[in-house]
């Protein structure tokens, strides 16, 4: 099977590549910019304009679309232009399956990215390629980083009863490329980490991992964006479930040593 991956140099991405190719596939991944490997042909794209897409598409069997713009003004022209761009090729190059990863909770927790992927989905689904998506819990890479920008001021400010269920991205990627081998589903599957995590019960994880004292300094988030996060927007119940924890994370991270 010949497989384009957008994305493929991302957190994500990465993972999925290592996968693929052990899988047997062969694999065309798009970046922006010349790139170069041995094991994978990459190919000059850009999803927001649509340039070098009809060339990317070009004779792969099925898509793994796995590109994110979250943050600023070019979330739109990625995320939902861009995912069009990406179908309408798809669907003109004869593709037989395309893949896409979005995010649990879009569908409830009314962020504004969260639109965004929700609306790519939408163009995912009303395209002409058979389909399958797949929504991830966060990953510990993000819950980290969100930990990291909440105490810049010295303690940790959070709402520590809103709920996540980290992932590993490995797992993710497991997932998605058995989902493609799979066929297409035409329905939305939903995976999610091993057990779902209070905040403050993160953060204490995160502190204790770095030797860290700094306090936590609870701060309600407020409306329907707050109560839909405390009530597990983000998180699901659905099986099979990966196996990695928070604490795994950690450890891989920090290994004990206590680094502040």
């Amino acid at each position: 099977m010949k497989v384009l991956v957008t994305g493929a140099s991302g957190n994500l991405g990465r993972p999925v590549l290592a996968r693929l190719l052990d899988d047997g596939a062969t694999v065309r991944a798009t970046s922006r910019r010349t790139r170069s490997g041995a094991d994978v042909e990459w190919v000059v794209a850009d999803l927001a304009t649509g340039a070098g897409l009809a060339e990317a598409v070009a004779g792969v069997d099925a898509v793994l679309h796995l590109a994110s713009a979250p943050r600023g003004r070019q979330t739109h022209q990625v995320d939902v232009l861009g995912t069009r761009h990406l179908v309408v090729a798809a669907g003109a190059a004869g593709v037989g399956h395309i893949v896409y990863t979005s995010i649990v909770g879009v569908d409830r927790v009314p962020f504004a990215y969260y639109k965004q992927k929700l609306a790519a989905e939408q163009a995912i689904t009303a395209g002409p390629v058979p389909w399958s998506v797949l929504r991830a819990t966060q990953f510990p890479q993000f819950l980290e980083k969100l930990l990291t920008i909440s105490s810049r001021l010295g303690p940790v400010i959070a709402d520590g009863a809103i709920l996540g269920q980290p992932v590993d991205p490995g797992e993710v990627a497991e997932r998605l490329v058995a989902r493609l081998f799979a066929g297409p589903l035409r329905g939305i599957e939903e995976f999610g980490g091993p057990e779902v995590l209070r905040l403050d019960e993160a953060a204490r994880a995160w502190r204790e991992a770095r030797g860290s004292r700094r306090p936590l300094l609870p701060v309600r988030v407020p409306g329907r964006l707050g109560s839909e996060l405390r009530a597990g927007g983000l998180c699901t119940d659905a099986l099979p479930r990966g196996v990695r924890t928070w604490a795994d994370y950690l450890t891989d991270t920090y290994g004990g040593t206590g680094r502040k």
